[in-house]
């Protein structure tokens, strides 16, 4: 198995920094960057030719690609360029009502917890925020704790593939059941899953799914998607109106494509980015990265949020609880004295630290971490 040394020049991260912090925007792999750079450089060479009579077909070979690797129908797929935009597009025509609930945990990233609230007061709904236990060591516990919070007004289910600051796998797949038995939308915020866990779009029988491709899987900044269930998706419309509704009756891609003059070459690099991983063994390189995840969760001295034996609640990164008395600049000194680029940050669960372990990761890195958190804390 890599040890990570043979795929650290395979990226362009600053070597003198130990970056323990992929899971925030993801890290490009310098080949999957040139690829980047070799659809950009096509389409300034003759753009008209790219935008007006190639693009169409280009981005469906991406989407059927992607499509392939989610395991869902390409007509059900659109490129955005982030999650959450994705979950943007995807709260607004859900025909909230006032008086309406829209269901989900205390442990979603901030930013769509933002989008939630203001889509919840334009439309008079509440946005309800359950509180999740940890440590997190059943997933049926969690599964009925968020389901004692349905009431006869819950309308949406919102929750996080897997958390943000939290690092954790949330049980979405048997939620999803519950509430399609319910007459429930669920929206799934999948950020952190593509390349980094197992996605089978069909057998999740989600009705919105929106996720990131420049994170683990390794595309370029920008590329991301929105899955949207078939019977849905009349009523979805993007967030800018434009030349996807000049035909009398659009389809859900011609809308979302069809958007006026945009660089769409972070979203025809995904099926480079999809088989560079498959070359370079990467079902193996997860499991190394998961090792290096779940030693440091025992190894660092610091209250995990998972205990040992349910590792597999996590993926290639870990986040646990500092204590009380931890540096309120730790993150700071960490980087200016150490070069470890590592997220700080201060959740209902406590102040935790988050190791993001990726394939350009090695034990000199995990090492690094025990030294700079052994000097610091």
């Amino acid at each position: 198995m890599s040890d990570g040394t043979d795929l650290r020049a395979e990226f362009l991260l600053d070597p003198d920094v130990t970056f323990l912090n992929h899971g925030s925007f993801g890290a490009c792999p310098r080949a999957v960057f040139e690829r980047y750079q070799e659809w950009q450089r096509e389409l300034e060479r003759q753009p008209v030719l790219f935008l007006a009579r190639r693009v169409e077909g280009l981005l469906g070979e991406a989407r059927s690609a992607l499509g392939t690797y989610v395991g869902a129908d390409p007509e059900d797929l659109v490129f955005v360029p982030n999650a959450t935009t994705g979950v943007n597009i995807a709260a607004w025509p859900l025909g909230l009502q006032s008086g309406d609930e829209v269901l989900t945990t205390n442990l979603e990233y901030g930013a769509l917890d933002l989008t939630w609230k203001h889509v919840c007061h334009d439309f008079g709904a509440r946005y309800v925020r359950t509180s999740i236990p940890l440590p997190l060591a059943d997933e049926e516990d969690v599964v009925e704790t968020i389901w004692a919070a349905v009431t006869a007004r819950t309308r949406v289910l919102f929750l996080s593939h897997h958390t943000s600051a939290s690092a954790l796998t949330l049980p979405v797949a048997a939620l999803c059941r519950r509430a399609r038995e319910r007459g429930i939308v669920t929206v799934v915020d999948g950020a952190h899953i593509p390349g980094h866990l197992p996605l089978d779009l069909r057998a999740l029988d989600v009705d919105f799914y929106a996720a990131n491709c420049h994170k683990w899987l390794g595309a370029p900044k920008g590329a991301g998607f929105l899955y949207v269930r078939r019977e849905l998706q009349h009523d979805v419309h993007p967030l800018v109106f434009s030349w996807g509704y000049a035909s009398e009756k659009p389809t859900f891609v011609e809308r979302h494509e069809k958007q006026g003059t945009r660089d769409p070459s972070a979203y025809l690099t995904v099926p480079f980015a999809i088989e560079w991983q498959r070359t370079h063994g990467w079902d193996t390189v997860r499991e190394r990265c998961h090792e290096l995840a779940r030693r440091a969760a025992s190894e660092l001295g610091l209250a995990a949020l998972v205990p040992d034996e349910r590792h597999d609640l996590y993926g290639q990164m870990v986040a646990l609880r500092l204590p009380n008395d931890a540096p309120a600049d730790l993150k700071e000194r960490l980087y200016d004295d150490h070069r470890i680029e590592i997220p700080v940050s201060d959740t209902e669960a406590g102040r935790l630290i988050r190791a993001s372990f990726q394939g350009y990761n090695d034990e000199g890195d995990l090492q690094r971490l025990k030294a700079g958190l052994n000097a610091l804390l």
